[in-house]
């Protein structure tokens, strides 16, 4: 089958009905190669600069100003500040040189999940993905109903919001969720343009928020003296203090999401005019400013806020039914600026955290048509936008209503689904440079690897409801996927297959003679007596007429967990024997879609010969499934049953 034919097959048919028309818009084979809305920019432009796809990214990195002060408050309370440091010590010497290192080993935006599928071979690779794929997906879902349900809290908690909407936080955040998902369908073009007003906006504010909080603070030393004796009476020394703030940091990770984003989106960075897709080497550098600014602005934003916040904030304000809960930033700028400002300051906070949502769903949409649909673990329209905007939009809804909207609730499965990705992160860096021969980077990425394990670990265990709801993901993924890949069995499964010259020779041949006969070979010895028994033995079993040539085709699987992918057949000739030579990711749909193709070359319907294989029909068949061949002849006649419903086109098949 051709690209052509297969980009013909899979685009939805023009009598279809319209709302099927509408919902598979785009849906075509060439998007098994396209990662998402987000991840390659069109063709009519050549990228942004790299400071407006920051914004793109900053939407959700930076949103976290939103809630990350006040949840800081709540884990560490009076040592929020110092925690925050810690955490910002790891975010500069751990998580952006790991994501500098990704944006260098992944440049056009798999991320460290790719890094990683290329260190396993087989289905343990596969199996791997699909596992990181569950905790990314952990991440950007909860980012997309908590970012929701903190801006509900500041619909809420805002003077001016009408009394009927006290206490509908969980309707406020549905709603938002479905205007996101109902923005998606129509279709969500000019993100980064939305993205840039959004960030400048929102972080203008918060510098005249936090400039007004430090000027507060200097004019009124007694808050910092009453903050400092209140801490010093909790703590018995400084080295208790430091200690408590490392053992409690690991509360606060959720101040490091936006990193594996900003490496999603690396095709949309401009680069320079002479890169290449082997080597973006401007692409790479740009991304780098644009992963070390995001850093700093952030780290900045986030120290200043945890110690204004902190000082200034009385501490049960930061509890469940307080005002400051999941919003401590707005309650200042309510308090020190007035109603107006504060309005003003909800308005732009909503904004942002609703657009952070949009972020992480074009981070699901850039990673699921990238992975599931090549794996087989998806059914083929998981590769067009629309349906997979209802199924997340459906799932954002049920995560929802399980937490109630509470932010709170949400942080530690946000926090997992971060540091998972981290963590995979840095592995895969540890071992980049160790194949490069770098012992130091390799020590130095392994520390980052054991610190972010050990933020990971202490998290789960302090707060179980991340990998609970991680779990659930990766039990969901799994079994949908692998239900999905024996739904899949009996595709054709090759995306083309070409022909060398010395392969068309043969075929040509063959045809010239009459009848196009091929005989199916498990190849051993590869000498001229096997060749010869093989012939002999299928002429006498399968009554091969007499006299004719025959072409003998023999299929080599390397790797039997791909699903699909492009076929190339190659022509030998050893005296009077001519052999079809292929490499595919399994027996008998290669075999089906190798005489599809011979059909429409030569315009003659081949013949296969086949010999039955001894054993259980139930294990061949789950060695079909994992190791790509089992009982071949009943399996390519079904193949060949799908993929042409004209009986008189269709390759026949004989068994002896």
């Amino acid at each position: 089958m051709t690209g052509t034919q297969a980009e013909t097959t899979a685009e939805p048919k023009a009598s279809a009905r319209p709302w099927r028309t509408w919902l598979l818009e785009g849906l075509s084979e060439q998007s098994a190669r396209h990662p998402g809305p987000h991840g390659t920019p069109p063709a009519e432009h050549k990228g942004h600069t790299w400071w407006r796809v920051m914004c793109l990214t900053g939407v959700d990195y930076f949103s976290t100003l939103g809630y990350q002060p006040g949840i800081a408050a709540l884990a560490a309370g009076l040592l929020s500040p110092l925690a925050t440091l810690v955490l910002l010590a790891l975010t500069l010497g751990g998580a952006l040189p790991v994501y500098r290192r990704v944006a260098k080993e992944s440049p056009h935006g798999e991320g460290s999940i790719a890094m990683l599928e290329r260190l396993l071979p087989w289905w343990a690779g596969k199996l791997f993905v699909l596992v990181l794929l569950g905790f990314a997906a952990t991440d950007f879902m909860i980012t997309i109903t908590l970012s929701a349900a903190d801006a509900s809290a500041h619909v809420v908690e805002n003077p001016f919001a009408p009394g009927w909407l006290h206490g509908e936080n969980l309707w406020i955040t549905l709603a938002l969720i479905a205007a996101l998902g109902a923005v998606f369908l129509k279709g969500f073009k000019e993100a980064i343009g939305i993205a840039v007003v959004l960030v400048g906006v929102y972080l203008t504010l918060n510098l005249v928020v936090l400039t007004d909080a430090v000027w507060h603070v200097a004019t009124k030393p007694v808050v910092v003296s009453n903050w400092w004796d209140a801490m010093t009476a909790e703590h018995s020394s400084p080295l208790a203090m430091i200690g408590v703030a490392m053992l409690v940091f690991p509360k606060l990770a959720l101040g490091m999401s936006g990193f594996e984003t900003g490496v999603a989106v690396m095709p949309q960075v401009r680069g320079d005019a002479s890169d290449t897709f082997e080597n973006p080497a401007g692409r790479i550098r740009d991304t780098r400013k644009l992963l070390t600014t995001a850093a700093v602005i952030m780290s900045c934003f986030l120290l200043v806020s945890s110690l204004a916040t902190t000082i200034l904030i009385p501490t049960d304000e930061f509890k469940a039914g307080g005002q400051a809960n999941g919003r401590a930033l707005a309650y200042l700028a309510h308090q020190n600026l007035g109603e107006a400002f504060g309005t003003v300051y909800d308005v732009s906070t909503i904004a942002i955290l609703w657009f952070a949502g949009a972020s992480a769903t074009a981070g699901l949409l850039n990673l699921v048509p990238r992975y599931l649909p090549r794996y087989g673990m998806a059914p083929e329209w998981t590769r067009a936008v629309r349906p997979l905007v209802l199924i997340f939009t459906a799932i954002a809804f049920f995560i929802t209503a399980w937490f109630n909207a509470n932010v709170d609730a949400q942080s530690g499965a946000y926090a997992t689904g971060v540091l998972v990705l981290m963590l995979s992160a840095a592995f895969a860096s540890t071992v980049a440079v160790h194949r490069r021969g770098r012992p130091r980077a390799a020590i130095g990425f392994g520390v980052i690897t054991a610190v972010f394990a050990y933020t990971l670990v202490t998290n789960v265990i302090e707060r179980p409801d991340g990998i609970k709801i991680a779990l659930l993901f990766i039990i969901g993924i799994l079994v949908t996927s692998f239900a999905s890949r024996v739904h899949r069995a009996f595709e054709l499964r090759a995306a083309e297959v070409t022909f060398d010259r010395k392969a068309l020779m043969v075929i040509d041949e063959c045809a010239k003679a009459g009848p196009i006969r091929v005989i199916a070979n498990e190849p051993q010895e590869r000498d001229m007596a096997e060749y010869r028994s093989k012939e002999y033995s299928q002429r006498e079993a399968t009554h091969i007429p007499g006299g004719g040539p025959v072409l003998f085709l023999e299929v080599t699987v390397p790797n039997s967990s791909d699903f699909s992918g492009d076929v190339s057949v190659h022509g030998v000739q050893h005296h009077a024997v001519r052999i079809l030579r292929v490499v595919g990711p399994v027996v008998p749909n290669t075999i089906a879609a190798v005489l599809l193709e011979v059909r429409d070359r030569t315009g003659k319907v081949p013949h296969a010969y086949f010999n039955w294989t001894e054993g259980h029909p139930l294990s061949h068949l789950l060695r079909f499934l994992v190791f790509g061949d089992g009982e071949v002849a009943p399996v390519t006649r079904e193949v060949l049953r799908r993929a042409e419903p004209d009986p008189a086109r269709r390759p026949r098949i004989h068994v002896g």
